[in-house]
């Protein structure tokens, strides 16, 4: 290894680490506080902007609410959010998500996202494994032109529904299939 390498090696590790620090599991009350205030805002602007997401959420046993989720690519790319799982409109666990990807991509966007448990055995699937990925069994209520959320019989009767809302940025398609949901403290 030349010098060259061997520094820049050190000063890349030595940058990241503020950054692996932040998205750490340690304790913080302080931690659960901002991030159940910006579960409370998303669900407020979901249900003011897209009304159809209250009757999901009226239906569903338990709401995985991620607010912000940040994805970025450049052939191989990523995706990192932190949210809370609410039961009866109260906060039980907090998640993250994490997802990687490979292939032709170029670019950024975040947005948000909230998994509606429409059967309690979907609920309780989620909560007893060590990360739950989404994939196939995930049904998707989209926004269509009329920025209304569209949720067919077929989605109603779905064990888990997402939907996926606020995108910004330079990225095309936003989805949680592939992400990886799990168990964190605050």
């Amino acid at each position: 290894m030349t010098k060259i390498s061997r520094r820049f090696f050190t000063v890349a590790a030595l940058g990241a680490l503020p950054l692996v620090a932040a998205c750490g599991n340690g304790t913080n009350s302080q931690g659960a506080q901002i991030i159940d205030a910006r579960v409370d805002s998303t669900l407020s602007y979901m249900f003011n902007n897209y009304p159809g997401t209250r009757e999901l959420a009226d239906k569903s046993v338990g709401m995985l609410v991620m607010p912000l989720v940040t994805e970025a690519g450049l052939g191989l790319g990523g995706a990192y959010g932190r949210g809370a799982l609410r039961i009866n409109n109260a906060t039980v666990d907090y998640y993250a998500s994490t997802k990687g990807t490979v292939g032709f991509q170029i670019g950024a966007q975040q947005y948000a996202h909230v998994l509606f448990f429409m059967t309690p055995e979907a609920l309780a699937d989620f909560r007893r494994s060590s990360g739950w990925a989404a994939g196939a069994n995930v049904e998707y209520a989209l926004a269509d032109k009329g920025e209304k959320i569209r949720a067919e019989t077929t989605t109603s009767l779905a064990p888990v529904v997402a939907v996926v809302f606020g995108q910004t940025g330079l990225r095309l398609g936003a989805t949680v299939e592939g992400s990886k949901y799990t168990r964190i403290i605050p």
